[in-house]
Parts: structure tokens; C-alpha cells; sequence
């Protein structure tokens, strides 16, 4: 169920018969066909398991449920349907999971493949003690959702988003205010800036960056707006 970009602040989603998707509650712009809209309580296919991981990450985004209505299966195969999406003005960027694991804020969930399993991590496991202090230091808290599978979701920016490969031969430091998400074998840190650019970012929060490793791809925004 891959997402159309109509433009860089509304992306489209066809959906069939027996396919389902997750979105924010409110996220929903327009649709053609049988559509139905439900509020989702058990955090998407993780389950019961990932609704209180959420409540307990403070990571409780309202999502809801967008499928075709049960029953149209039958009236001569229903026609897809097709659902646009966008919140707030912010920018979209849609990430294609073919297996891996994608790290991502819940309030950067714009919608995402029903297929997809979610979950929440907690920030510890990746970085220790420092992965803890970039959620502090980030706003973001100590946890983190996670997506796993086969499957596409939109996350939202400011300014919108550039993919930087992580390779074992190339470490990326990204701004923590401009970091949106990450996907594959990746461990983070939060490390001191030196010399000229901890001085000129004292004010800014540049003083601290976010150190990426091995091997993924970091997702980030042009901007150190937070949604």
C-alpha cells in the first residue's frame, strides 16, 4: 500500500478490499470511495502490548483506523479506495520498509501501512545513559516508536526532509533539533561539540550533537522548528 505524493505537504493512499492503515486522528484531507474511519485504542498492530508501551512513553498520538468496510468484499469486488492525507501544513516525506526497523517520533506519524508492526523503544537500548540524555535534552522523552516490516509510511517535517546514508566507513552527526527519524543497524549517541562550532552554538544547542553509526539511513529536516 505505497503512499502518492500529491505534493510536498499531502501524500494519497489507495486502499483495497481487506487492507487497513494507521493514521492521525484529524489527518484525513479528502477521499473517493467506501471509506470508514475508526478510532484506534490498541496502538496499531503491535497489539495491546504497544498501546500501553505508549502510554507509558507518553508516546499515546490519537490514531485511528482507515479501512474498507467490511462486507463490500462481496458486492463484486469493491473498488479501491483512496484516502489523502496532511496535518498541519508540515512537510511529508514517505519511508519504504522492506524489513527493517524504522525509529521515528509518534507525533512525526503522519499514517503508516496497517502491515507494519509497531512498539516502542526505549532510548536507553540504543546509546545507554547518553541515549537517554538525547531524549531529555531533544524534548522527545525516553522512548521512541518503532515500525517493522514490509511497508510505507508518511512522517511530517518542517522544511522538509533529506536522506543521509549511515556506513560502517561514515559516522553522520546531526543536529538533535533537526533529527526526524532512522531506520536499519544503527546505534546513536549524544556527543560535545568542539572548537569553533561549540562556541558559536552555546545558544543554540548545537554545543550537543546526535552521533549515528553503522549501517541506515538518518532522516533529517531543515529545520530545528519541533512539530
Amino acid at each position: 500500500m505505497p503512499f502518492t505524493v500529491i505534493n510536498s505537504r499531502m501524500v494519497e493512499a489507495r486502499i483495497g478490499p481487506g487492507e487497513r492503515l494507521y493514521s492521525q486522528r484529524g489527518a484525513m484531507l479528502a477521499y473517493r470511495g467506501e471509506v470508514s474511519f475508526t478510532p484506534n485504542i490498541q496502538g496499531g498492530q503491535g497489539g495491546i502490548g504497544s498501546m500501553l508501551g505508549r502510554r507509558i512513553a507518553g508516546e499515546a498520538t490519537p490514531l485511528m483506523t482507515v479501512e474498507v468496510p467490511q462486507g463490500l468484499e462481496g458486492q463484486g469486488g469493491a473498488p479501491t479506495a483512496t484516502v489523502m492525507f496532511g496535518h498541519g501544513g508540515h512537510h511529508i516525506h514517505v519511508v519504504d520498509l522492506t524489513g527493517e526497523t524504522l525509529y521515528v517520533e509518534a507525533d512525526r506519524l503522519l499514517a503508516f501501512d496497517g502491515s507494519l508492526r509497531q512498539g516502542t523503544m526505549f532510548m536507553g537500548s540504543q546509546g545507554g545513559v547518553m541515549g537517554m540524555v538525547r531524549g531529555q535534552f531533544t524534548g522527545q522523552g525516553l522512548f521512541t516508536t518503532t515500525l517493522q516490516g514490509h511497508g510505507s509510511t508518511a512522517v511530517m517535517a518542517h522544511g522538509g526532509v533529506i536522506e543521509l546514508p549511515i556506513t560502517p566507513q561514515r559516522t553522520v552527526h546531526v543536529d538533535p533539533q533537526a533529527y526526524v527519524a532512522h531506520r536499519g543497524d544503527v546505534q546513536n549517541k549524544l556527543s560535545t561539540a568542539l572548537g569553533w562550532r561549540e562556541m558559536v552554538g552555546r545558544g543554540s544547542g548545537e554545543g550537543f550533537q546526535l552521533e549515528l553509526s553503522g549501517e541506515g539511513t538518518v532522516y533529517v529536516q531543515a529545520s530545528e522548528e519541533k512539530l
